[in-house]
């Protein structure tokens, strides 16, 4: 799948009873435009009240994740969400009639089938990933859980999972889906699982009030359970009694497993429907130990101060009313180019190894006659241009005579561009040496923001060489910078 943006082909129901809730409830995935990421919608309360699907917004993680946003709540959310980020749709509009998603047969795969049903299709935008750059941890030592972020060379979504109960039914079981792609068939299928000794407590507790014995992988622990007590376990579910029963220890009533590590798979799908409250696709290797909906949910929520932090640190701003270093007469005597091609109106700071640049973008750059009639948007070459205009200037600051140097453009990498740049806007560049300057190549990184925002990244190296004959004093300087 490309790396736009994607919602559903048209919308697509789902019908069933909630597990905790036992409500019945008609779920309806609905298409999204670009940017919506996943929200869900109570239709059965008045004005349609939306809850967004937020890591933030988790108000209890008991037998599953709740959102609550002004004072609605959305109870169990994370098998449709799991759906959704595994089949990468990256918007949608979830509608509930009730409290609580259907839990149907307890896995992802009925959602799977109904976004199947539907169809993916692509959107313009591109997709905003979370990046894992550096290690993230953690541990809650009471709970067991421990859980560790790393990067992936690939870039790709991996994720790893031990679960250890300590059970001589479940034991210690292993699960790992190495890319999103085995998601539909290693990992939706797969149901969530109780163990025989919680069943009459949670059911005391008003819990699984839509429990039921084809919605849920039930492990008996004991050889001999007392018909009384499956009969009591009966009545507390309000199910019949003759219906219940326990063959040797395991699965109760013999379920069948889809998988021998079934349990450490439905796992691995938690964390995945629960890492969906991230909003954002991830790239990165999880892997979780004796992972739970608590600690899923607090680890989503130490990404999302990870990617807080990071916008922060990615916005610049800086004081354009100052007097320049560089104004654009100075600039004229350093660089050749000139009307049309001359993109860089006034320096703002050189140091020793950095410098910040400035570009006023108006409607009278000849560009936009072309670029385009009606819809001007400034050419991602020519903002590449600037920023390397901005570099040949940092390069010849650096000798003390560069009227008697050229530059010439050796490699170009790393571009990305990240919003487009419009007449009116103030492309302010900021490139900073990747390496000190050595034997007269010069390798800087540079990023071009509109209004403290990046519009613009990319690694630029260039070499600065000496003419072979000087030009007098009194002639034009002769120079050169990198050009697209």
């Amino acid at each position: 799948m490309s790396d736009k943006q994607h919602t559903l082909g048209k919308a697509v129901e789902v019908k069933g009873v909630g597990l905790h809730t036992g409500e019945p409830a008609t779920l309806t995935l609905q298409p999204a435009p670009p940017g919506h990421g996943y929200k869900f919608q109570r239709m059965d309360l008045e004005g349609g009240p939306i809850v967004d699907a937020d890591a933030d917004l988790v108000v209890t993680t008991e037998r599953g994740t709740t959102l609550e946003q002004n004072g609605v709540r959305v109870y169990t959310s994370e098998h449709v969400l799991a759906a959704l980020y595994g089949m990468q749709v990256d918007n949608a509009l979830i509608q509930l009639t009730g409290p609580e998603p259907p839990i149907m047969d307890g896995s992802s795969r009925p959602f799977v089938d109904a976004i199947l049903k539907a169809g993916i299709v692509e959107q313009e935008a591109e997709r905003e990933y979370f990046v894992l750059t550096e290690n993230l941890y953690y541990e809650d030592p009471e709970r067991g859980i421990e859980m560790l972020g790393v990067p992936t060379p690939g870039g790709e979504f991996r994720l790893t999972v031990m679960v250890d109960y300590r059970s001589p039914v479940l034991g210690t079981q292993h699960a790992s889906m190495y890319h999103i792609g085995e998601f539909k068939d290693e990992i939706a299928p797969c149901r969530t699982f109780v163990f025989l000794r919680e069943l009459e407590q949670l059911a005391k507790a008003g819990l699984i009030k839509g429990g039921d014995l084809d919605n849920a992988i039930v492990l008996v622990e004991r050889e001999n359970v007392p018909r009384e007590e499956l009969e009591e376990l009966a009545r507390a579910l309000g199910r019949d009694h003759t219906k219940v029963e326990v063959k040797g220890r395991g699965v109760l009533n013999n379920t069948e497993l889809k998988f021998l590590n079934e349990p450490a798979r439905h796992k691995l799908l938690d964390i995945v429907g629960d890492l969906a409250l991230v909003g954002k696709p991830i790239k990165g290797h999880i892997l979780a130990a004796r992972p739970g909906h608590y600690g899923n949910v607090e680890f989503a929520r130490i990404i999302k101060d990870t990617i807080r932090k990071q916008k922060r640190s990615n916005t610049f701003t800086t004081d354009l009313n100052r007097e320049p270093v560089y104004d654009i007469n100075a600039i004229t005597r350093m660089l050749p180019h000139r009307y049309p091609f001359l993109l860089v109106d006034k320096v703002m700071e050189v140091t020793d190894s950095s410098i910040i640049g400035v570009k006023n973008v108006t409607l009278n750059e000849p560009f936009f006659q072309g670029h385009f009639p009606g819809n001007p948007v400034m050419p991602g070459v020519l903002q590449i241009e600037a920023m390397a205009q901005v570099g040949g200037i940092f390069a010849l600051s650096q000798v003390p005579d560069p009227e008697n140097y050229t530059t010439y453009f050796l490699k170009i990498d790393g571009v990305r561009f990240k919003r487009k740049v419009l007449p009116g806007d103030t492309l302010v560049f900021r490139l900073a040496l990747i390496t000190p300057i050595r034997r007269g190549i010069v390798h800087m990184k540079g990023v071009g923001y509109v209004a403290g925002q990046p519009a613009i990244e990319a690694e630029m190296m260039a070499q600065i060489a000496r003419d072979k004959v000087p030009a007098p004093k009194a002639s034009t300087p002769k120079a050169s910078v990198p050009a697209s």
